[in-house]
């Protein structure tokens, strides 16, 4: 079953535009980095607007990575308070977890306040490390008009005058950086399970 998963998951990934270059303005464009290739080397910043290493971080153990739309998006707290029920498993088998989005440290602690987090943060304001992961798009004027009439101020959480957002994602990465398990899907409604995100867990081998 989970190796089903996988291989519909890969052929899922292999159907994306590998060879765009700009910042695409729809998410099923976009171009993620594969199950295989090294994280880049990027900076983020943590709660405190402290500048953490990625590539340092990742070194320390084998990570579970995840990017997500904001604190605003009701689908990326769904989620968060799903992987809040398996987090103490993932790190009792060797992991560490670390989750990315745009929002400004300011607004990631309100998330963290929220979730009662055990696992770090970080912001990806300027939405470099979406980019170099293959993850980010533009909205469109139209989307990203439709995004403040409900209330979704994305420029204000990420304090930037960009109009990008991150397409869902969740990586599992060696300590060498290498990826190991992804999951990326450009339909934002539709998360990992805590179940499969587990069973991947357990058969990549945290330790």
């Amino acid at each position: 079953m989970f190796k089903q998963s996988i291989i519909s998951i890969t052929f899922f990934l292999l159907s994306f535009n590998l060879f765009g270059q700009d910042v695409p303005t729809n998410a099923n464009d976009i171009s993620p980095l594969l199950i295989g290739e090294t994280v880049p080397q990027v900076s983020l910043r943590d709660v405190e607007s402290n500048l953490v290493d990625l590539s340092k971080m990742i070194k320390k153990k084998p990570t579970v990575l995840i990017f997500y739309r904001g604190g605003w998006c009701p689908y990326c707290n769904k989620q968060l308070a799903g992987l809040g029920e398996v987090s103490d498993y993932l790190v009792s088998i060797g992991y560490q977890i670390i989750a990315i989005s745009p929002d400004t440290p300011d607004h990631l602690s309100l998330t963290y306040d929220k979730h009662m987090m055990n696992y770090m943060l970080l912001s990806d304001s300027d939405m470099e490390a979406s980019k170099k992961f293959g993850l980010a798009y533009e909205l469109d004027d139209k989307a990203f008009k439709r995004f403040s009439n409900l209330g979704m101020d994305i420029v204000t959480t990420t304090g930037e005058k960009h109009q990008m957002l991150p397409v869902p994602a969740v990586f599992f990465v060696k300590q060498n950086g290498e990826i190991s398990f992804e999951y990326i899907n450009p339909n934002f409604k539709k998360r990992i399970s805590s179940t499969l995100l587990v069973t991947a867990a357990e058969t990549m081998g945290g330790e």
